[in-house]
């Protein structure tokens, strides 16, 4: 099946902009630097979780289904997202939350994605200690749910299911046609990977264009066991469209920038955030994307990209969490 053939719900109405970032670029020498923003998507904040959602929401509804449950850190931009999802389709929302740091300042439990989870009427279960097994309490919570007269459904961590993929194979057509409108060629698109699924969709969109190439900066796990679930992940989506395997030697995974942690800021992210804002007036976060521009700066100091070349740096939302980082800032 093609890819635009698959169900899906339009949270996302248009192609989000893929704009010139003009003074950044003069500021950094080159290279030319887009930025494809997936921040304004929509779904109470925007970010890349809405498109994933487009496809699981639509699966959610086909199969019956009155109750979503989301997974994730207490921060959680999936979780917001989905919460947003599921009071836009009146459907109930239920969190299940990793507590994956202990000893942040008070506002880190209370401000940011967790207090917008609160606006949208998610219920939050009890949050779990840090390693918890999610999937066994995924389940347990399941069954409850089912005992209790519900039908849920279950999306991913971060979306990032085949399924969830579609959403960034769709991104990376987005992103060739505007290229293609602007007369550009775009050589890389770079990106913070997390879960897995967005790079995982551009990758099986675009693992047979000999031009643009797909580095993702992950923001958890090291390079190998990152490049692992991408390229898993990858290859279950284009399964799902009867299209040829990935190659292995298209997952890029640059593992030099996580720091301390998932979710603990790095000083280099903290210092992209402020230029970026100051530079460009958009605004980035310390999880996910001011990790990713720290690492497209050291890239292009090294002279991994040139200053001829095209750069895409795909937004994928997080901003929302700024005010849980207050004290940094």
């Amino acid at each position: 099946m093609e890819w635009n053939a698959f169900p899906k719900i339009g949270f996302t109405e248009h192609a989000t902009p893929l704009q010139p970032l003009l003074r950044l670029s003069a500021y950094l020498g080159g290279p030319t630097i887009y930025m494809k923003r997936d921040d304004l998507t929509g779904l109470a904040g925007g970010g890349n979780k809405a498109r994933k959602l487009e496809y699981l929401a639509a699966d959610a509804l086909a199969k019956g289904a009155d109750t979503l449950i989301a997974t994730g850190a207490t921060q959680s931009n999936h979780a917001r997202q989905t919460a947003a999802a599921a009071a836009q389709l009146g459907l109930g929302c239920v969190l299940l939350l990793e507590r994956r740091l202990e000893g942040q300042p008070a506002e880190y439990y209370r401000a940011g994605n967790a207090l917008l989870n609160r606006v949208l009427g998610a219920t939050l279960c009890e949050e779990l200690p840090a390693g918890a097994n999610i999937a066994t309490a995924v389940a347990e919570l399941e069954t409850k749910l089912i005992q209790q007269g519900h039908k849920p459904y279950v999306i991913a961590g971060g979306g990032s299911s085949p399924l969830g993929a579609m959403g960034y194979v769709g991104c990376a057509h987005e992103i060739t046609a505007q290229a293609s409108d602007k007369a550009i060629k775009v050589d890389y698109i770079v990106h913070a990977t997390g879960s897995g699924g967005t790079q995982a969709g551009l990758v099986a969109a675009l693992c047979r264009d000999k031009h643009t190439r797909v580095r993702g900066y992950s923001v958890r796990f090291d390079s190998n066991r990152m490049s692992e679930i991408v390229h898993a992940i990858a290859n279950q989506t284009t399964s799902l469209m009867d299209a040829p395997s990935v190659p292995a030697d298209r997952i890029e995974v640059d593992d030099s920038h996580i720091g301390d942690g998932y979710g603990i800021a790095t000083p280099e992210a903290l210092d992209a955030i402020k230029l970026l804002g100051r530079q460009e007036g958009i605004l980035l976060d310390p999880v996910y994307t001011g990790k990713a521009m720290a690492g497209l700066f050291a890239d292009i100091h090294s002279g991994r990209f040139s200053a001829d070349q095209n750069i895409v740096f795909l937004h994928t939302g997080g901003a929302a969490v700024l005010s849980a980082y207050a004290s940094l800032l």
